[in-house]
């Protein structure tokens, strides 16, 4: 793995005629604004681009798509990666794929594994969109309004709606740039849809999910076990459940968070966010997983009660070592 600087990215992306980006499974809006804002900025010069993804875009998110999409196939120069620090997030149907297949990664996770041929990662960025905008400007591309959009988006829903600390100047002063250039974009209309709206059935989890919350370490840290059979009931889809992971956080004097998430029978898909000091991160690594510091995920099999005694006694662990 080579490691590139955000110019030699920009360089290495203008020699390529064609190019399949793939972003991760259970698609949040940052790798789906990263992995869109790349393919317009490429097919505005002129190059063929199609973005992939093992799972559906979730409803919420198709604001951010192109309206007229190219689909076509075709033998690509290039396979991109972005916002997927793992070639195990691609998901099983593009894992089969193209493991081991990714020329260049465009990424923000501390915990990248370095996987692709080639690596552009800003550990210190808020979101993936942030490092794309930055690539975007060293090849010279105009954004446009959908590019604007997209970028927007990521890097909105990365930081928790400007929340987290993940966020610098550079950051804000990236999100200036753009709301300069499309004045007209409905940002205030983006946010509410993102952090506020929400369906009757996620409503009626939320109730749920308040009653059956967990406390350990007297009550620093809470966790919640989202099963199939309540998302199935509330009729929830992915996109619906991507701001959950700091939902326990709402505690009074919780640290960490852990949100356990049943996609198939006995499989959890895990969120942890952290307050302070506990690098989560390192927490989720322990489960073949990674992520930032503050901000982690993991998958682990099992009944719900030993995937919770598991992911507890890790939390108690990493508590001890801050």
């Amino acid at each position: 793995m080579r490691e590139l600087t955000v110019k030699e990215t920009a360089a290495r992306l203008l020699e390529a005629e064609s190019a399949y980006i793939l972003i991760h499974r259970s698609p949040d809006g940052d790798c789906i604004g990263s992995g869109y804002a790349l393919a317009l900025a490429l097919r505005s010069l002129g190059k063929k681009a199609r973005v992939f993804c093992s799972d559906p875009i979730p409803e919420r998110y198709h604001f951010m798509l192109p309206k007229a999409e190219t689909l076509e196939h075709f033998e690509p120069d290039m396979i991109i990666s972005a916002d997927v620090a793992d070639e195990k997030l691609f998901g099983d149907e593009l894992l089969k794929q193209y493991e081991g297949k990714t020329d260049l990664c465009i990424d923000h996770h501390i915990s990248n594994s370095g996987y692709a041929k080639e690596l552009c990662l800003d550990g210190k960025a808020a979101a993936a969109c942030q490092v794309v905008y930055e690539v975007l400007q060293a090849m010279n591309i105009s954004l446009t309004r959908e590019m604007a959009v997209c970028l927007y988006t990521g890097i909105a829903t990365d930081t928790g709606g400007f929340m987290h600390d993940n966020i610098s100047p550079r950051t804000l002063r990236i999100i200036a740039d753009i709301m300069e250039q499309y004045p007209d974009i409905p940002y205030s209309i983006i946010n509410r849809n993102m952090f506020i709206v929400k369906s009757m059935g996620r409503m009626q989890l939320d109730k749920v999910l308040t009653e059956q919350l967990e406390s350990y370490a007297d009550g620093k840290c809470m966790l919640v076990c989202v099963t199939k059979e309540l998302i199935e009931k509330y009729g929830i889809d992915d996109g619906e459940l991507d701001g959950i992971a700091g939902f326990p956080l709402q505690v009074e004097g919780t640290e960490v968070s852990v949100v356990m998430k049943e996609r198939e029978k006995g499989v959890f898909r895990v969120s942890m966010r952290s307050v302070d000091k506990v690098n989560v991160s390192r927490i989720c690594m322990t489960f073949g997983g990674g992520g930032h510091i503050k901000a982690a995920g993991c998958s682990i099999k099992g009944t719900a009660e030993e995937a919770k005694k598991l992911l507890v006694e890790a939390v108690m662990k990493g508590m001890q070592e801050t």
